[in-house]
């Protein structure tokens, strides 16, 4: 897989970080360099730990699975993509209640955000692709995106958020449809 397409399923991945570090940042008033590092952290590490236990069970099933894996990966990265869009159109006004700070509502949210991550590296081992440059290239997409979007949210707000969600829902169903057409051509 190349370098490109691995940067943009980092990006698509990292919508949900981004988002959520949005919201983050509107949610603290005094805001300050150690609580973006602390966000961005959190949600870099779980994006990058969780495609690797995705590949893990992947490879697990990958001969079981290998006459049809292209229609697997593409299914799954539309169906995440689609979630992604789908929920970039709710409402979500009791994400600001929460204190984005607290350990137990940032591994809440580390892990609501990065179960995608799990079913791209499912699809990465699927589709033969060794998994610790995609893991690496997530992690530091998604650290950066959220730590940019605890200050982006401080200082605009919501405006943002549903739409960047939506933006990476687009990326991961164009990388299917992607991934689909290489196999069957």
């Amino acid at each position: 897989m190349d370098t490109i397409t691995i940067l943009l399923i980092a990006l698509g991945l990292a919508m949900d970080a981004f988002a959520v570090s949005v919201t983050s940042g509107f949610a603290i008033k005094s805001l300050r360099i150690n609580h973006a590092l602390r966000i961005a952290s959190f949600f870099g590490s779980f994006q990058a730990i969780m495609p690797v236990a995705g590949w893990l069970a992947g490879l697990s099933l990958i001969n079981i699975i290998s006459a049809f894996d292209h229609w697997v990966a593409f299914g799954l990265l539309s169906i995440i993509g689609l979630k992604m869009i789908l929920e970039s159109t709710k409402m979500r006004p009791d994400k600001k209640r929460a204190d984005p700070l607290n350990i137990y509502v940032l591994l809440v949210l580390s892990v609501a955000t990065s179960i995608d991550a799990l079913a791209i590296g499912f699809t990465l081992s699927l589709l033969n692709v060794f998994i610790a440059t995609p893991s690496i290239i997530i992690g530091i997409v998604t650290f950066a995106l959220s730590f940019f979007g605890v200050y982006i949210g401080n200082r605009f707000g919501h405006f943002f958020e549903n739409k960047i969600e939506a933006i990476g829902g687009l990326i991961l169903i164009g990388i299917g449809i992607k991934i689909l057409i290489e196999h069957l051509s």
